[in-house]
């Protein structure tokens, strides 16, 4: 389902609308199941000697190995061949799988690149070429590489046709430029993946170019264009890579040692800390028991390194959920999700996560010390393993007792595309009643044909003293054609449902939702490249039937050839407050039924700008006052190396009980030396907490998988009585080593 991009630009209204008109009865034309394995064979060149990454095609081999021309369009126009040439190669040694690939241009002065930074998602906007391999050849998992003009570099892991950007595997790549285009090479170590313990190796792959300029998305293999980026993940439709040999089969091994320094004061501790110097070490160490399961153990693991978590705006009376950034749990976090709806899952943030590991080690804003802990995660044939097993020391400041986590999980690979599991989750001490909490469900995931999902799950809790009521369940619909969609939704959550490793943003509901899509393509046009119209409704009870919250939405969006965006969205809410809530430190909103309305633009500039990202415009009411919003998130670009981020959101909220401003500020500048080396800062005002704060990171990875860190935080109060008094500052100095055996 289409999720609309939010900013603002009037003089796209008329187009927009006049554009739907005239192309609301045109059907593009292209394969609705194009390319598969077997259609395209890719045949992969060994090499007498190791290929020296430096991006210049220099080496003699290139000039009798015939490169792979044949990229198809998947945008803008489906089916078409590429409009700019592109040649790549496929290699490997005893130790590398080498890709390599010229990328030419007709306008090499329309390259879009300026973030040199490694994992950063901004490369998948500017232009960029990429890898897809699926090693175990079952066309659902795999691993991606990608590499931009400037050396950028990001990776990540497919699950069930799923995208997790946060793997970090162990490869080399570099890049350049040249007159009619630029160039780049990848060097991936057979040791970095799973596969296999066959010699001769067949697995699927598929390539991807971004061309930033036109807008064009390129593969190896056709794609469905209503798809977009996530069609890449379909494996089962790239092509087969034969000839490839793998090294003799030995079990990886790989020990990473860490050594920390850190200095820290923490004046609202009881008692207040200043300067507490605190040397400690640790390792990971990660053991291949087969070429596809992998075990690893961690102890006295410090994730002092990670950056801080990027504040949010919350106008609602539900907890809010951020992302995993510790590698040890990113890892393997495909295998561990448990009743997301599968690819197409629309409509979850309301839905129970069983288990969220930022339950582990972390305690309202306070870190939790890990002792150590284990995990085993991997493929057995057509079978997904995961187990997890970690200890957390008590902490007296966060009243934080000494607790194990269990988390153990398996998935069966059923049909095609489709799969069924269980996921069981321990926590040794409840933190609800005397004794541990257990959940336990089962969950399936079914694609059928091209477009059609269905997922659901059941689950049941076990906490002392909340016996009965207490399961949740789920069942969805999910048609996702290019032209048309359609989704069915119905969620319960049980009065006494509590999963405790996991998130439950809301309690005690029923929630039934529906949406539908009509997204046309246009043909001739030279602005517009799709239009949208979708329109939903949810609809949630209580358990005994009691309307709690109706939210009716109605989106208009257009998708522009330059890659720019430009949404409107009319929306009806009726919310049910049964108690006081408490919307700033000064004003409440009293029980009762709410009806309110809104409205919002939004305009979405495009990587290839100075200035780009999203503007939101939102007015309306809220509960029995008004709202109006104004939001920004983007990118300033200033050189390849230097960049500043700004995220500013501003409510301006008038209500009986009282007028307040909520002010989120923040903005992240990045200074990059190499793609393995950067300096971060991070700066962000929220005056719902009146904290200021700073964290500022310096990560050098010195050799490939080992690394560097210098870590500064700080936050201030700003409250007015209180001046910009200091709450807690840290120094810290990390550094780890990658021991490959």
């Amino acid at each position: 389902m289409n999720q609309h991009r939010r900013s603002f630009s009037l003089h796209c209204i008329i187009p927009s609308l006049a554009g739907l008109l005239a192309f609301v009865l045109a059907e593009p034309a292209f394969p609705q199941n194009p390319g598969g394995a077997g259609e395209v064979i890719i045949h992969a060149t060994r090499i007498s000697e190791p290929l020296h990454v430096d991006g210049k095609l220099d080496e003699e081999f290139y000039q009798t190995i015939e490169p792979i021309t044949s990229f198809v369009q998947q945008l803008p126009k489906a089916g078409q061949p590429s409009t700019d040439r592109t040649e790549a190669w496929v290699m490997f040694d005893d130790t590398n799988v080498y890709i390599a690939c010229r990328c030419g241009t007709e306008f090499p002065e329309r390259i879009v690149a300026d973030d040199m930074r490694r994992d950063n998602a901004n490369i998948t906007s500017q232009d960029h070429f990429a890898v897809g391999f699926d090693t175990m050849y079952d066309g659902r998992n795999g691993y991606q590489f990608g590499v931009s003009p400037v050396g950028g570099m990001r990776d990540g892991l497919i699950t069930d046709e799923k995208f997790y950007p946060d793997w970090n595997g162990v490869w080399d790549a570099r890049s350049t430029r040249y007159e009619g285009g630029w160039i780049t090479e990848l060097a991936i170590p057979f040791k970095t993946l799973r596969y296999a313990s066959n010699r001769e190796q067949k697995w699927h792959i598929q390539f991807r170019r971004h061309v930033a300029g036109k807008s064009e998305w390129t593969n190896l293999t056709p794609l469905n264009p209503n798809w977009g980026v996530s069609g890449w993940n379909r494996f089962a439709l790239g092509a087969t890579l034969v000839d490839l040999e793998a090294p003799p089969s030995k079990r990886n091994f790989e020990i990473k040692p860490y050594a920390i320094a850190r200095l820290t004061t923490d004046r609202l501790a009881v008692p207040p800390v200043d300067n507490d110097f605190d040397p400690d070490a640790g390792v990971d160490i990660k053991y291949g028991l087969t070429k596809s399961l992998t075990a690893d153990f961690t102890y006295n693991t410090d994730f002092a390194q990670v950056e801080a978590d990027e504040q949010q705006v919350n106008l609602t009376r539900f907890s809010l959920s951020f992302p995993e950034k510790r590698e040890f749990f990113l890892e393997g976090q495909g295998t561990f999700l448990f009743g997301s709806g599968a690819v197409a899952d629309v409509g979850g943030d309301m839905a129970p996560t069983i288990f969220y590991s930022r339950r582990i080690g972390i305690a309202g804003a306070r870190d939790i010390p890990v002792i150590a802990g284990g995990r085993v995660n991997g493929k057995a044939g057509r079978w997904t393993l995961g187990a997890l097993n970690i200890e957390t020391d008590d902490k007296a400041a966060a009243r934080v007792q000494q607790t194990n986590f269990t988390v153990l999980r398996l998935r069966r690979d059923v049909l095609k595309r489709s799969n069924i599991g269980a996921l069981y989750t321990r926590r040794s001490v409840s933190t609800l009643a005397p004794g541990a909490n257990d959940v336990w469900g089962v969950d399936g995931n079914f694609a059928f044909r091209t477009n059609l999902y269905l997922s659901g799950f059941a689950a049941q809790s076990r906490t002392s003293g909340r016996d009965g009521d207490d399961r949740a369940y789920r069942a969805q619909f999910n048609w996702t054609h290019d032209r048309y969609g359609l989704i069915l939704d119905r969620l319960v959550v049980e009065p006494n449902f509590n999963p405790e490793i996991g998130l439950l943003r809301r309690q005690d509901f029923r929630r039934n939702l529906a949406a539908a899509r009509f997204s046309p393509r246009t043909q001739n046009n030279r602005f517009v490249r799709k239009l949208t119209l979708e329109g939903s409704v949810d609809y949630i009870t209580d358990n005994n039937n009691v309307l709690e919250t109706r939210e009716s939405v109605l989106n208009f969006r257009t998708d522009f050839h330059n890659s720019d965006i430009f949404a409107m969205s009319f929306g009806s809410t009726y919310e049910l407050l049964t108690v006081p809530f408490s919307i700033s430190r000064n004003v409440r909103i009293a029980p009762g039924g709410y009806g309110f309305h809104n409205f919002l633009v939004s305009y979405d500039a495009g990587a290839q700008y100075r200035i780009s990202g999203t503007t939101t415009f939102e007015t309306g009411d809220f509960y029995n006052g008004t709202k109006r919003t104004a939001r920004f998130r983007g990118r300033v670009k200033l050189t390849p190396r230097l960049g500043f981020e700004p995220n500013i959101s501003i409510n301006w909220i008038d209500l009986p009980a009282g007028k307040f401003t909520d002010k989120l500020i923040g903005a992240r500048s990045v200074f990059t030396v190499t793609p393995r080396m950067f300096v971060a800062a991070l700066v962000q005002y929220a005056s719902s907490t009146a904290s200021l704060s700073t964290n500022l990171r310096f990560r050098w990875e010195y050799q490939p998988g080992s690394e560097l860190f210098v870590v500064y935080t700080e936050g201030r109060s700003t409250l007015p009585a209180r001046g910009s008094d200091l709450e807690n500052r840290g120094f810290v100095v990390k550094i780890n080593r990658l021991l490959r055996f």
